[in-house]
């Protein structure tokens, strides 16, 4: 592997389904960092700066409806993208456009979580140009770190490391 293909912020309350997750999109080249739950992802959001966000539903504190609410509600996150990732059916969440880009049903194919992330990742570099690697084309920088700046964007800091 010669660098990170992105990094992806992965929010579920089951540890099994977390570290399942995590070791999937790993094993693709994606930095993972998790959070337990909706109001946990919003106080680290900030501080990873991630790529793409996953989020189960049904989480204790804050679910995963209201946490993509709020992270579109923010001007910080507001470009996000967002995958839900959940045994909810996707009627029963509402479908993509609560603030949702994706949905993937549990139990999931690791192929298919992959290949959403990946999907999300670079509709998010066509969109946000700065996202996109120095040359600007769909493939990322190695991700080496990454803090906000005082203008609420992140930006790529060599030797920064996320939780």
């Amino acid at each position: 592997m010669s660098g990170v293909s992105g990094r992806v912020l992965v929010v579920d309350d089951n540890k099994v389904i977390r570290q399942l997750i995590r070791v999937n999109l790993e094993l693709e080249g994606f930095e993972v960092v998790t959070a337990a739950d909706g109001a946990e992802c919003l106080d680290v959001v900030h501080q990873v700066c991630p790529d793409v966000v996953t989020l189960d539903v049904v989480m204790p504190r804050l679910d995963g409806i209201k946490t993509a609410e709020r992270l579109r509600s923010d001007p910080r996150t507001s470009h996000l993208p967002v995958a839900i990732i959940s045994a909810c059916g996707e009627r029963e969440v509402g479908g993509v456009g609560s603030g949702v880009d994706a949905f993937l049903a549990k139990p999931f194919e690791p192929s298919e979580l992959v290949r959403v992330v990946r999907q999300l990742m670079h509709r998010e570099r066509r969109e946000r140009p700065e996202a996109a690697g120095p040359d600007g084309g769909e493939e990322p920088a190695a991700v080496e770190g990454r803090q906000e700046q005082q203008d609420g964007r992140c930006a790529d800091v060599p030797g920064a490391r996320a939780r």
